[in-house]
């Protein structure tokens, strides 16, 4: 894919975050504030490029992400990446704060701190763990909120109960992968789409 724009990331994740809605081009135009042509353009150039593909309901295409491709999957694990690589500095301290919890098979930023960043009252994580690892995450977790003001309000899943939630769906962990992947992109990718 050549440059990748603000409006292209924006329009992939919306998707990739948000597996209980369903769009097309109107709708998601309408969410990311932006004109219904200029987001039929971005949908059909990414459409080309393999990373989503059209699905026709009635009149309307509905787009939905093509990861049967390994190209379309690791363009979602480079815009993740991205996405924290690009946040707002305070969260990207948060971020490098919750990669020193180094047990976790992934972790997702998440809640009021990514919108009131200094005012946010604690900073919400949804951390990915299995039983084996969960006193040495705790130890981890408890480590970070030592030496930040601010604590990590973890909430735990183990990846079937990730998984779970979200084809429930459960309302915390869906408002959550609207968050910052922090770490382990593939995990919650496969997650998202078991």
């Amino acid at each position: 894919m050549k440059d990748i724009t603000a409006n292209e990331m924006a329009f992939v994740l919306k998707i990739l975050k948000s597996p209980e809605t369903e769009y097309n081009a109107t709708s998601i135009a309408k969410v990311l504030n932006m004109s219904a042509m200029g987001a039929l353009k971005i949908a059909k150039r990414l459409e080309k490029e393999g990373i989503i593909k059209g699905i026709k309901k009635g009149k309307a295409t509905f787009y939905s992400l093509n990861l049967k491709e390994e190209y379309a999957r690791q363009y979602l694990k480079f815009l993740l990446q991205r996405e924290a690589a690009q946040a707002k500095v305070y969260l990207r301290v948060w971020v490098r704060e919750l990669r020193k919890i180094e047990h976790a098979y992934a972790i997702i930023l998440f809640g009021s701190v990514l919108h009131k960043e200094k005012e946010a009252r604690d900073i919400d994580a949804v951390i990915v763990v299995d039983q084996d690892n969960f006193g040495t995450i705790k130890k981890e977790i408890k480590d970070v909120n030592i030496v930040n003001i601010k604590k990590v309000h973890p909430i735990f899943q183990t990846r079937d109960d990730l998984k779970n939630n979200i084809k429930k769906p459960d309302r915390v962990i869906l408002n959550a992968l609207k968050g910052i992947v922090v770490k382990g992109e593939d995990v919650i990718l496969e997650s998202l789409f078991q």
